[in-house]
Formats: structure tokens, C-alpha cells, sequence
């Protein structure tokens, strides 16, 4: 006996439309208040599912009910085939059973026991776009390239252990549909940032589904390494109301997305409408997701793409019911929870804005870190200082049960590889087909003199001083770090800024052709820092920042471009470290005693 439950409180009538081959068998449903519900006792494990609803159509009012759109089940978590984008998605009247997967009934899926999450913060935290990473990679097999699985092979597994990963942060693996602009332009979405239910795992990504998921996570704890993953709740690929109907929109439109006083969806997403946290159900389906999430595949934390979304109503507020409800779940109140603290919507900006448990991407981190190594004189080392001491002007003290909630970056899969950010003066986007006038415009980059790729020697040498320089001093860093797959061998994307659209070897890492002498840069970088991760969940009150001559900083001195550099020395007398800056030369110094140690040069 399988229940089929779905909310649809506007609808006439729902149906629950089974699958043998193309032969389709629409079941009416019962009315259960918003739900409607039918028990069917021959709809076992591996029954193929979709819905149709009958009711207004009317989408200046709101509505989108339309009975020739065959809807995938917003709780699905097996689909039989990826999305694809068709304009007769969009299209009234116009039936799409040919074009939209069918849910598929899952067997029982086994609960695994509870575990603390395996994540120390102040590790690095690898993010990881799981078909970039394997597609090109020698030693993995061509069956395995581009899928989940690929994550446990042994050549994977060996260069996460070489960079003492602490947990790998996965880009979005939940099933998700191309923009509808990409298609007429020979593109794809290769990053996945626009999903259309949340829990359905990519068919073509995890085609072992949520076995697979869960195997691969349990191989890499088995080599001491978490998983984070990168989910999408702020938006649905439904997009604006020209968008495709799949899912939410035939079903519940108006109390799944935002709308303004006019009637109007809200985008305070960029990407044509935003879920209403202010409704219950919809706060109700994510945590169910993320408790899918957790107690099926082990998941061991949630990275939160737009995450002010989850706190709109439609203002942000840090006492958004959201928090409350994940922090007081039994599953959930554990699991690492990082926010990406923006949105374009009014007053998106909430970097410091989070709950005190939960970490936030530190964008402020990347851009003073990257000017004060271009030579920017608007970044001082006293600026920087801020940095490395875990930036408490934009979070305050660290607290003292959760420690330090920066999440220090210089790069990320949004903008410049790191590579790239010493290459280039501006962004090179032709390839996205939008004339480069997509991508962020203000990127903090520089270029040695020559914009791309370059064989002269002093241009080359340069760029690879600015690469350690930074480098070290995210490894010096208070507070957790990470790294995006490739940058550690210097990936280049070749000046795109924006290459969500390029699954094809601009964003395959090459792994035959890898920076090494960087790779095992960054590697004892890596190792140095996880001996000594303790020392960077919170910076030390107890201590002084020096000048390079041992005296303490004076105020001149930190405000003065011409500081030659800093040294921290904490008075904690069982674990003495400090942090350096020294503009006498670019290096790294490590050293075996209790201290860190970055000694660097800016232009």
C-alpha cells in the first residue's frame, strides 16, 4: 500500500497519474482540506507517478491550474530521467506528458544511525562541483565520470586526503532544469542552481539515486571527511510567469511563491520568483528535506544558497521562524549550517546577520584580502588584521560555545578562479552568449601587465608569488576556510566570471596539465594548518599584535600603507602562535612550534 499525498488547495480536482511505459492511468484523488490523498495498494516500490490538477487558470489572479501539465510530485525523491527545458512547457492547453520525468516510489529507505556531524570548524571545507571535478580525471573510470559515485574512487580520495580535507561541500545535486534562455544557445546549466523539487536527487549526476548518495558519503567518513550540501530553497526553476509549469506551479502557486501587493511574483532571487517562508508548509518541506537529507544519506551539514530568503516575510529577520524550527529539530540542531548571507531582494545584504550557531560565507574576506595583495592603499595591515582575526567587526567576539562563524574565502564557483584573479583585469563572458554583460562586473582582479595566459617568466614568477601570498594568509586565517575544487593546481576558466552554462572543459579540471608545485604548496599549507586546527575556531584575546620588530603596533603604524607588517603573539602559554604579514618578500614560513606564520610582500 502506497499513500500519495499532495497539496493543492485550489484545485477542482487532482489526479495521480500512473505510468506503465507511455501508457498513462490518471486515479482522481480525495480532498483531505488543502491535501488531496489516495492510498493504492498495488503501487509498489518502482511505480512511476506523476499528477494533474484541474482548476482556474488565471495567472494575472495567481493561478496556473492547468490539466494538460503532467506535475511531478513536490516530495519526490526518485525521478526516472533528467528535466528538460521545452517552450510548451510554459505553454497553456499545450500536454507535456513526453516532456516531464515521472517520480518514481522509492523502496523503504533505511534510517542510519545517529552521529554527530564530521566537521570540525576551522578545517577547510573543499566545494566541489561534482562533474567538473571527475569528468577529465585519468584515473577514474569512464562509467564513473560526472556521477556522485566518482567521489569514492581512490584517486579522488587520495588528493582530498593530500589537502586534509575536512568536508567536501557539494554545488547543488538535486535534480534541476536548464534556463529557459540556454537551450537556443546550445547551453546547459552546469551548475544546478535551479531546482525544481527539492529532494529528487539528479538523475543523471546520482543515477543509483539515494543508495548511491549514501555510499559515497559513507566512503568518504570513512576517510574521516564530511559532507556538506549545497541546496537551493530560495527559488524553483518554475522561473517568472513565462517560466515552465512542472511542479509547485500547476499544484499551489500562490502559497509555494512570494507575490507583491500588485499580485505580482517577488524576485528577490534574480531568477523569477521566491519562495514564501512566511508560509508554515513551505518552512515544513524543507525541513523535511533536510531531515531526508540526513537521516537517509548521513549528510553531515547544509550550505544555503540566497539563505536571507529563508528569513524573508518578506523583510529578513534573525528571529525568522526558520531558525527556531531547525534548531529545535532532534535531527537537524546539530548539522553544520552555512549561509550564503545575500539575496538582491531589499535589505539582502545580512553577512553577520545569522543566528550565532550558523556560519556565513565572508565575501569581505576575499575582496580586502585580494585588494590588500593587489596593493590597494585603501586596505591597511591593520584591515587585514581584522581578517585574520576572524573579522569581529562584521560578527562580533566569537562565541564562546560555537567559536568563530567566518567562512574565509578568495574564490568561489560564483566569479574568478583564484588563477584567474592574477590573469585578468575583467571578465571574458562571450562564451555565455549574453555579449559579456552577464557575471559580476566588479570583480577585485589584476593582471601583471598582460591579460591571459602569459610565457614571460617575471609575469609568470609574479602571479605565483600573489597565488602563496594569498594562500597563506587564507591558511592563517581565524575562523573555517575553503577552497574550490581546481584552485589549488591553478584552474583557469579562461576569465569567466560567470560559467554556470559551461558543462564542456571550461570547467573541467584538468588534471593531466595541473599546477603540482602549487598543489603541493597548498598541501603542506593544508597539513600545517590541520595539526593545528583548534587554534582557529577563535582568535586569542589574550595576546598582542607586534611590529615586525618586535615592539607593539602603534596607531600610526596601522594605518600607515607603509607598515612593512604585523605579527600576532599570543600569552597563552601552552599553545603559543602568532600570525605574520611581512612585505620584505613573498613566502610562506612554517614552523614546528605552536605558532602560524605568513610572511608576504604587497605589490
Amino acid at each position: 500500500m502506497t499513500r500519495f499525498r499532495v497539496r493543492a488547495p485550489e484545485a477542482g480536482q487532482v489526479w495521480l497519474c500512473l505510468f506503465d511505459g507511455d501508457r498513462e492511468t490518471p486515479l482522481p484523488m480525495a480532498r483531505d482540506g488543502a491535501d488531496w490523498v489516495l492510498d493504492h495498494p498495488a503501487a509498489g516500490p518502482g511505480t512511476r507517478y506523476g499528477l494533474r490538477a484541474a482548476g482556474t487558470y488565471a495567472p494575472d489572479a495567481g493561478l496556473w491550474i492547468d490539466p494538460a501539465k503532467l506535475l511531478v510530485d513536490p516530495r519526490a525523491v526518485t525521478l526516472d530521467r533528467r528535466f528538460r527545458y521545452d517552450p510548451r512547457l510554459g505553454q497553456y492547453g499545450v500536454d507535456t506528458a513526453d516532456l516531464v520525468p515521472r517520480a518514481v516510489v522509492p523502496p523503504a529507505l533505511p534510517e542510519l544511525s545517529p552521529r554527530p556531524p564530521m566537521f570540525t570548524r576551522g578545517g577547510l571545507v573543499y566545494e566541489v562541483n561534482v562533474r567538473a571535478l571527475t569528468m577529465l580525471h585519468p584515473d577514474v573510470p569512464a562509467s564513473l565520470r560526472g556521477t556522485v559515485a566518482a567521489l569514492a574512487h581512490p584517486a579522488i580520495l587520495a588528493h582530498l586526503r593530500k589537502l586534509r580535507v575536512s568536508a567536501v561541500e557539494l554545488m547543488p545535486i538535486v535534480a534541476w532544469i536548464d534556463e529557459r534562455h540556454l537551450p537556443p544557445l546550445g547551453l546547459t546549466n552546469a551548475w544546478g542552481y535551479n531546482p525544481v523539487v527539492p529532494m529528487a536527487l539528479d538523475p543523471g549526476l546520482c543515477p543509483g539515486g539515494v543508495a548511491e548518495l549514501r555510499d559515497t558519503v559513507a566512503a568518504l567518513h570513512a576517510e574521516g571527511i564530511g559532507v556538506l550540501l549545497d541546496l537551493v530553497f530560495n527559488h524553483t526553476g518554475e522561473s517568472d510567469r513565462l517560466g515552465p509549469t512542472l511542479s509547485f506551479r500547476g499544484l499551489d502557486q500562490r502559497g509555494t511563491y512570494a507575490h507583491d501587493d500588485a499580485g505580482d511574483l517577488v524576485n528577490d532571487t534574480g531568477c523569477g520568483n521566491t519562495i514564501d517562508f512566511g508560509q508554515a508548509h513551505n518552512r515544513a518541506l524543507v525541513l523535511d528535506s533536510l531531515r531526508h537529507f540526513v537521516c537517509h544519506c548521513g549528510i553531515d551539514g547544509f550550505r544555503f544558497d540566497l539563505a536571507p530568503v529563508l528569513a524573508r516575510g518578506p523583510g529578513f529577520s534573525r528571529q525568522a521562524p526558520i531558525f527556531a524550527e531547525i534548531a529545535a529539530d532532534p535531527v537537524l540542531a546539530d548539522r553544520v549550517l552555512i549561509a550564503e548571507p545575500w539575496d538582491i531582494g531589499p535589505g539582502g545584504y545580512q553577512l553577520g546577520g545569522f543566528p550565532s550557531h550558523w556560519l556565513e560565507w565572508n565575501d569581505r574576506f576575499r575582496d580586502d584580502v585580494r585588494r590588500f595583495w593587489r596593493g590597494d592603499a585603501t586596505v591597511t595591515v591593520g584591515q587585514l588584521a581584522t581578517r585574520l582575526a576572524g573579522s569581529s567587526d562584521l560578527f562580533g567576539p566569537a562565541d564562546p560555545e560555537h567559536g568563530c562563524r567566518s567562512v574565509n574565502f578568495l574564490a568561489a564557483h560564483d566569479g574568478f578562479t583564484l588563477a584567474d584573479t592574477v590573469a585578468y583585469s575583467g571578465r571574458h563572458n562571450w562564451a555565455n552568449g549574453e555579449d559579456n554583460r552577464d557575471g559580476h562586473s566588479g570583480e577585485v582582479c589584476w593582471n601583471h601587465g598582460v591579460e591571459g595566459p602569459s610565457r614571460d617568466p617575471a609575469v609568470q614568477a609574479a602571479r605565483a608569488a600573489d597565488l602563496r601570498a594569498m594562500l597563506g594568509t587564507l591558511f592563517a586565517a581565524t575562523g573555517t576556510i575553503m577552497l574550490t575544487a581546481g584552485d589549488e593546481f591553478g584552474r583557469s576558466q579562461q576569465g569567466n566570471n560567470n560559467a554556470y552554462c559551461q558543462d564542456n572543459p571550461l570547467t573541467w579540471l584538468d588534471w593531466t596539465h595541473r599546477d603540482t608545485a602549487l598543489e603541493d604548496h597548498v598541501a603542506a599549507l593544508a597539513t600545517w594548518r590541520a595539526a593545528r586546527v583548534p587554534c582557529f575556531t577563535a582568535f586569542p584575546r589574550e595576546g598582542a599584535w607586534l611590529s615586525p620588530s618586535g615592539e607593539p603596533m602603534t596607531i600610526p603604524e596601522w594605518e600607515s600603507p607603509e607598515t612593512g607588517g604585523l605579527a600576532y603573539r599570543s600569552l597563552e602559554a601552552e599553545r603559543r602562535y602568532g600570525v605574520t604579514i611581512d612585505r620584505t618578500g613573498r613566502r610562506v614560513e612554517l614552523d614546528g612550534s605552536e605558532r602560524r606564520a605568513v610572511s608576504a610582500v604587497q605589490s
